[in-house]
């Protein structure tokens, strides 16, 4: 199985699961992410462990679609400048994606128009799911491509028993928050031009 489908030259970085819960079916969760152009982001996640115990939704068509963190989802959050505004991507094991814009932490969440998604795969077989993504993201709100950006990495697994793991570069709370600004721990800077 192909790890890197976006063949992403950035660092491989390990999600930890959030201590207050079980890492279930999963060994291990890693996710590389890059900027190839200044407003494009690619992200390659992969899941190693016993993917006949984790529940993936049935691929379907690449769309967009709400509410894909309530099963198997991979999410970046990702910001620019010194505002309090950020966005959340979620991308789904079935082809679906979303992106929503927050005004603050938590608030203000609308869908975020005008986002384009490419090369969404998934790839598995019994001890891998690799799921990838290329995003255009020229038309977000707040997000300066000039500017590094800060970025929140983390995923959703379900297990088929029902139980959910929470993964993340890092767990600033008690509780899963992948939305908590400590969870902003990765710095993207912009590509160097040609």
């Amino acid at each position: 199985m192909q790890a890197r489908t976006t063949g992403a030259p950035g660092p491989l970085l390990d999600l930890i699961c959030h201590p207050a819960g079980s890492a279930g079916p999963v060994a291990r969760l890693t996710v590389s992410a890059f900027r190839p152009e200044p407003s494009v982001l690619a992200l390659d996640y992969v899941v190693s462990g016993d993917m006949a115990r984790v529940l993936l939704p049935r691929w379907t068509a690449r769309s967009r679609a709400d509410d894909l963190w309530r099963h198997t989802c991979f999410e970046a959050f990702i910001r620019s400048d010194t505002g309090p505004g950020y966005h959340e991507i979620n991308l789904s094991p079935s082809g679906q994606w979303a992106v929503y814009g927050f005004d603050a932490y938590r608030q203000g969440q609308v869908p975020s128009a005008g986002v384009e998604s490419d090369a969404l795969v998934r790839a598995f077989d019994e001890t891998h799911v690799a799921v990838s993504a290329v995003l255009w993201l020229e038309r977000l709100n707040g997000l300066n491509p000039a500017a590094p950006w800060s970025i929140g990495l983390s995923a959703v697994i379900e297990a088929i028993d029902g139980t959910i793991a929470y993964w993340a570069l890092a767990h600033p709370s008690d509780t899963p928050d992948f939305h908590h600004p400590d969870s902003f721990t990765l710095t993207l800077p912009p590509p160097e031009p040609a």
